[in-house]
């Protein structure tokens, strides 16, 4: 009997299993669309629910308990053989929370495979029937409701820069630490009923391990919690996060952190052995957040980036260099020792795209790509016709942006770089014939944005300058060949720009990846030399564009200092203050001696 193993990705909208064999061949995938399949139960509206007179984003426990049992039941449907799975793991949306009660751990360990996780788990709406949580909802990632707590997070080691050169990142609004903050604020009595606190993606792990799991080493290292040079709690941070009640408190609740990745919390419980037929061997490993997991879905090297193109644009690359700074994240690779996970995210990306493309189509009906992918690519670089000519430097956001903090708007401008001279061309059509010029201006710039900020920690490869050795390109926009190839002559990539061949499954399946490494692999064998060992280039992964090219990198080097700038610009003009996002220009480019022009 082969052994297989299960991965789950616990996000927003959805809940997604997969079932991959020894080879990591994908064998079954099911999900439960929370809106489609419990919308109207729950009164959810793409997955959360909110308050917007405080800025709250939360979704019920209770819809992710029956999401469980659905998606295993649709797993089977699928003629999934549970019977065969020696490994679980999985991943939740980053920086959610889960407040367990003081009866938590008795009632995990004793449930009733006749009956559902939501009939044993879930409180009586009176209180007649005590509940494994002591508050119903959990704090969704697009929370903005802990402004005056990320100011205190930001304060307490005496700036941004400190919090973040200890923690990884500086505050945000959506991470565990002002978070947990906030609530013992607003809901003392809960607060106090709370036995543990989890992620989402430990508490996921919570319900298969039959008793609470322990955070993962690095999705624990989105709370603004951690300190990741000296692997431990803050203390500082903890006693901030604690309030009156103590960090001590504050400390039993968070539990301790184990620092290897691949370690099995145990085996599984017997309500899922009893309910569904898994095997009582089957071992549950950690769970960690879903960016973490996207990396675990392709044998990563050292400078290798991943570029997530959804509606929203995340930049992902291991690196085993630890450069913290307040404009990004570093987090604790979530399998290898020594390594970081460097990530960038930002809230523009396939709608910027699309709402140019439907100018070029003259009809926003119209969804083809060919017009825009052929004026993407009939432009020369940064529009220069010849060497003389001013560079075109654009920024597009539909929407406030995270990097850089500035609201909606458009800026357009023309950049010397012989004399740094940057000048508002927005009505001038001989230099910027909008909207066609548009086309590969926009790609530009967010992929412009990315080398800025990832410059640092990119290593020369071979006699080639410092780049990623290769790009992975997943998410909708990764079928887009013109956004390949401008990817590649913007950011380098040694050996090339990939696409993944696995449609949206990367995250869960990066969960299925680490399951079968913590059960197969030998004595002291790395995650990428297991996944390497057992990888199909062919069938996983296709090359879609070249990636250095030379002259063409050096010229969009050159742009970096304008496009620096030009943020500044917008900065100025429309930056969001008191945002709680803290991304600042210039990050990437410190090392590299690009100095903002005057």
């Amino acid at each position: 009997m082969a052994d297989q193993f299960l991965g789950f990705d616990l996000s927003t909208q959805q809940l997604k299993g997969i079932i991959v064999g020894s080879d990591l061949k994908l064998l079954q995938e099911a999900k439960v669309d929370f809106d489609a399949d419990f919308g109207a139960k729950y009164g959810i509206e793409k997955g959360v629910l909110t308050n917007p007179a405080e800025g709250e984003v939360f979704a019920p426990v209770a819809l992710f308990l029956e999401a469980i049992d659905l998606v295993l039941q649709r797993l089977k449907e699928q003629g999934a053989d549970f019977s065969k799975v020696q490994g679980i793991s999985g991943a939740g949306m980053q920086h959610g929370t889960v407040f367990w009660s003081h009866d938590a751990e008795h009632l995990l360990a004793n449930l009733d495979a006749g009956k559902t996780l939501l009939e044993q788990l879930e409180g009586g709406a009176k209180g007649e029937r005590k509940g494994a949580f002591s508050h119903p909802f959990s704090p969704n990632w697009q929370d903005a409701s802990t402004q005056k707590q990320v100011e205190a997070f930001d304060a307490k080691l005496g700036d941004p820069h400190k919090l973040a050169q200890a923690t990884g990142s500086k505050a945000h609004h959506r991470f565990s630490g002002p978070q947990i903050l906030r609530f013992h604020t607003k809901y003392p009595e809960a607060y106090a009923a709370t036995s543990r606190i989890s992620l989402v993606s430990s508490f996921l792990a919570s319900i298969f391990l039959g008793k609470i799991a322990p955070m993962d080493i690095s999705d624990v290292t989105g709370a603004n919690l951690w300190d990741i040079q000296n692997g431990r709690w803050h203390e500082d941070l903890v006693a901030l996060a604690g309030g009156a009640n103590g960090a001590a408190d504050l400390l039993n609740k968070l539990g301790p952190v184990p620092e290897d990745g691949g370690a099995s919390f145990g085996t599984i419980s017997s309500y899922f052995s009893q309910r569904y037929g898994f095997p009582s061997s089957a071992q549950i490993v950690a769970f960690t957040g879903d960016n973490p997991s996207t990396i675990l879905a392709l044998p990563l090297r050292s400078s290798d980036a991943i570029v997530s193109l959804g509606t929203s644009t995340t930049f992902l690359m291991s690196t085993n260099t630890y450069k913290p700074h307040p404009a990004y994240h570093f987090m604790n690779h979530p399998t290898t020792p020594g390594l970081y996970m460097f990530m960038l995210c930002y809230k523009n990306g396939g709608l910027a795209r699309e709402r140019i493309r439907d100018a070029i189509n003259g009809n926003a009906a119209d969804k083809s790509w060919d017009k825009f992918n052929a004026a993407a690519t009939s432009t020369p670089a940064l529009g220069q016709e010849k060497d003389t000519d001013p560079m075109r430097l654009g920024l597009y956001f539909p929407r406030s942006e995270i990097v850089p903090a500035v609201k909606s708007g458009t800026w357009r401008h023309a950049y010397w770089p012989s004399s740094h001279l940057l000048t508002n061309a927005e009505d001038d059509a001989t230099t910027w014939p909008s909207p066609a010029a548009d086309a590969r201006a926009i790609l530009e710039s967010q992929l412009l944005s990315l080398r800025l900020r990832s410059a640092s920690l990119t290593q020369p490869q071979g006699d080639l300058p410092p780049q990623p050795r290769r790009i992975y390109l997943v998410g909708g926009g990764a079928a887009n060949p013109a956004i390949a190839a401008l990817a590649g002559q913007v950011l380098g990539g040694a050996e090339g720009v990939f696409r993944l061949e696995i449609g949206p499954n990367a995250c869960a399946l990066g969960s299925a990846y680490k399951a079968a490494w913590a059960v197969l692999r030998r004595s002291g064998e790395r995650f990428e030399d297991f996944l390497e060992g057992r990888w199909d280039e062919a069938a996983f992964v296709r090359r879609v564009a070249d990636g250095y090219q030379k002259g063409v990198f050096e010229r969009y080097g050159e742009a970096l200092q304008g496009f620096s700038e030009l943020e500044r610009v917008a900065i100025e003009e429309r930056g969001e203050q008191g945002s709680g996002s803290g991304q600042e220009v210039k990050e990437g480019a410190v090392d590299r001696g690009i100095v903002r022009a005057n």
